[in-house]
């Protein structure tokens, strides 16, 4: 997918800053941090949501998976983090490429907004 800015990421086709990588999953430090730790994880396979994972894909255990590796390398497992995933245009969802906000490293408050 040539337009998708992750699949351009995930391809090594756009530079990122690079914290995990196996054969399904890559994560990288969001350009945009909300948090002192904010990486955003992605599977490799584009798929535009939440929504298109197919019944029979292991993607969701692949990227929690991954959660578990990189918040225990950010030094953020036992103090705590928040795992966002945004599902389309009123879920603020902006990038079509399934992702989750991995954010730590300070107190998150609730409600979000």
């Amino acid at each position: 997918m040539s337009e998708c800015i992750f699949c351009s990421i995930a391809s090594g086709d756009i530079k990122a800053d690079i914290v995990y990588e196996d054969q399904n999953v890559i994560a990288f430090n969001d350009i945009d941090k909300k948090a002192p730790v904010h990486i955003v994880i992605i599977p490799k396979q584009h798929i535009p949501t939440i929504l298109d994972i197919k019944k029979d894909s292991n993607i969701i255990n692949d990227i929690l998976h991954a959660v578990q590796k990189i918040a225990e390398n950010q030094g953020i497992s036992a103090s705590g983090f928040r795992l966002v995933n945004n599902c389309n245009e009123h879920g603020g969802q902006t990038v079509f490429h399934l992702h989750f906000h991995l954010l730590g490293g300070r107190n998150m408050t609730w409600p979000p907004g």
